[in-house]
């Protein structure tokens, strides 16, 4: 990343003003024939998602302490229109982010792929977890993932598996374009959680089927196993049917 040396007071540009200048760099974009894909929050304050997943995506960035300094400035700019453009792809993510200066600046985000041992893990534990498995092939993650994704060797990337740079002059670890960016991936989970998978480099159609190979393998386990819930039928006579 850029260092940025310049000394003396800096004033932050007014939401006008940026609106203003990621409306231009949009249209001038669309006349070269390039089409951006903006993100922008269906919140207006609060919380920066809707959906629990893209809740615990926000908490688990603000929970490690390294980010804490910019990441306020991160969610004005989103808030702001600033987020002009963002492509998740496998493993990675490219956007625009609309600055102080006419140009927008390009910001890519780096993370890494699932350990494979911790993703066999996790798929075990998805097993144990999820009692309907329909919710998690429609794009819906069960509430009972929870846990699991914000646990520490659980599917959500640690700061040492991600990595960032942004063309601005910022000499911050993360500056407040990146900040926004990795806020703008949580609202892009809030329309797509599949698109989790795609960051973490994990196959959505193998975790589903082998987590619906596990839980089948441990039903027909338990098949034979007999509980006190099940009601013994001997002289059992239902209507005269048994």
């Amino acid at each position: 990343m850029a260092r940025y040396w310049e000394t003396g007071t800096f004033s932050q540009p007014s939401a006008e003003e940026l609106q203003a200048k990621a409306y231009a760099s949009v249209e001038s974009a669309k006349k070269k024939g390039r089409l951006y894909d903006p993100v922008q929050p269906r919140t207006a304050r609060g919380e920066i998602c809707t959906t629990w997943w893209g809740q615990s995506w926000c908490r688990n960035l603000e929970r490690y302490a390294d980010y804490e300094s910019r990441l306020d400035r991160g969610k004005r700019y989103l808030r702001t229109g600033t987020v002009i453009d963002l492509q998740i792809e496998k493993g990675k993510v490219e956007a625009r982010v609309q600055g102080s200066r006419k140009t927008p600046y390009k910001v890519q985000i780096r993370i890494s792929p699932l350990p494979e041992s911790r993703c066999q893990e996790i798929m075990s534990r998805c097993s144990e977890r999820i009692e309907n498995l329909e919710d998690l092939a429609r794009g819906e993650f069960p509430e009972a993932l929870k846990d699991i994704f914000l646990a520490e060797d659980g599917f959500f990337p640690q700061p040492r598996e991600i990595s960032f740079d942004c063309s601005c002059p910022d000499w911050a670890v993360m500056c407040k374009h990146v900040a926004a960016v990795m806020y703008g991936i949580g609202v892009r989970l809030d329309e797509n959680p599949f698109y989790f998978f795609l960051l973490r480099s994990i196959d959505p159609e193998r975790l589903i089927a082998k987590t619906v190979d596990s839980k089948v393998e441990s039903m027909l386990a338990n098949a034979d196993v007999k509980t006190d819930r099940v009601m013994d039928d001997s002289g059992l006579d239902l209507f005269g049917v048994l």
